[in-house]
């Protein structure tokens, strides 16, 4: 009976070697085919990964210009607006107030 089991696992080895080795030459094969394509790709994602980190830089030192701006701008100018407005209504008011000079048209 031992001497069947033994038979049966060489015949099954001996069946299943050619398969093996055939799925080793086409991975073989399909690895050195599309190993021009995997390089490629490792280029791209190489050269967008540090153009992508120089405009991350880039537009995060923007976003902090605009931010001090803008914190500039509600810290310091907003509350003079008051008198900025008032200030305004005053030169309207004097404006209005001067003689206009006649337009000489020759």
């Amino acid at each position: 009976m031992l001497t069947l089991v033994a038979m049966a696992l060489m015949v099954a080895a001996l069946l299943a070697l050619p398969l093996l080795l055939l799925r080793l030459v086409f991975g073989l094969v399909f690895g050195l085919l599309f190993l021009p394509f995997k390089l490629l790709g490792v280029v791209l994602r190489i050269v967008f990964g540090v153009v992508g980190l120089v405009f991350r830089v880039l537009f995060s030192g923007v976003g902090l210009v605009f931010a001090l701006l803008a914190a500039v701008f509600f810290l310091v100018l907003l509350p003079l607006l008051p008198f900025a407005l008032l200030g305004f209504g005053l030169w309207l008011v004097l404006r209005e107030g001067r003689p206009r000079r006649a337009l000489h048209v020759a």
